[in-house]
């Protein structure tokens, strides 16, 4: 509720804007304080200035990093705080990609997450309902031991009854005049176990799914889940063991008005995606 709301302008009734009131004379009550000085004010003024200057560029180094060696950006002390771990660690995360995938990832823990933040985001794909690409997916990214299973896997899940559910035809793509978007988005990652040949890594996710549409049965929507990958060190890179997917954890939704369906569409097709990295 604003204050023009109830009260009408002081102005528009005739009242001043300002009202004084004159006390009676008082009995003199002895000497009065001195009275400042302008040059004491001015030297006052100019304290303050330099002190606020100092602060600002104070806050600015700190937040630059304080000149501190390294540059990584990411470090951090022992007893930092726990959200420091997500940081990104300024190191360039692959050398290249294979399939459209990124690969060459580092052996450490920063590899590992950079590792399955991607393969969170190829696996989470339209290209997943496309029963050819899919098979390039998993042979890019799969353990050796693992594949077929993985493969096997997958073709249960990615179905064409899935498909016709879903609104899409037999091959993956949407109908005619609709969009199908897919779209799984890292928000973080963490190592929970980690050594020389595997690593298991959480990814914590944000999904888009749904068909862009006039007609669409299926419109796009937000969820929130975790992909647990089990990670080995393969040829010189890491590969997927396994996976699971759990729920959440899941925000509160927000108060932002929901797009039109031809909104959507040109935002999934206008904006591309991201390679992640620690």
């Amino acid at each position: 509720m604003s204050y023009g709301d109830d009260y009408d302008d002081t102005r528009a009734r005739g009242v001043p804007a300002q009202t004084r009131t004159r006390l009676p004379d008082q009995p003199d009550t002895g000497p009065r304080g001195p009275v400042s000085s302008p040059g004491r004010t001015i030297g006052a003024i100019v304290c303050v200035v330099v002190l606020l200057l100092a602060a600002i560029v104070f806050a600015s180094q700190n937040r630059d990093g304080g000149g501190e060696e390294g540059g990584g950006g990411g470090g951090g002390s022992a007893d930092g705080p726990e959200a420091r771990s997500t940081a990104p660690s300024g190191e360039q995360p692959v050398d290249g990609s294979f399939n459209g995938i990124p690969t060459g990832f580092a052996q450490d823990a920063q590899g590992a997450q950079s590792a399955a933040a991607n393969y969170a985001v190829a696996l989470g794909g339209t290209e997943m309902f496309d029963a050819e690409r899919r098979r390039t997916i998993v042979e890019t990214i799969g353990s050796a031991a693992t594949r077929d299973d993985l493969l096997t896997g997958y073709d249960a899940d990615f179905t064409a009854a899935l498909n016709e559910r879903i609104g899409l035809d037999a091959d993956g793509s949407a109908p005619a005049g609709s969009t199908f978007v897919n779209r799984t988005l890292p928000v973080g990652s963490t190592t929970t176990e980690i050594s020389d040949t595997s690593a298991e890594v959480s990814v914590w996710c944000a999904g888009l799914f749904g068909i862009a549409g006039t007609d669409s049965q299926t419109p796009v929507r937000t969820s929130w889940f975790t992909l647990h990958f089990t990670l080995a060190w393969e040829e010189g890179d890491w590969k997927v063991v396994g996976s699971e997917q759990t729920e959440g954890p899941t925000p509160v939704s927000g108060d932002d008005v929901v797009s039109g369906a031809e909104e959507i569409a040109e935002a999934a097709e206008l904006y591309g995606g991201f390679t992640y990295a620690r």
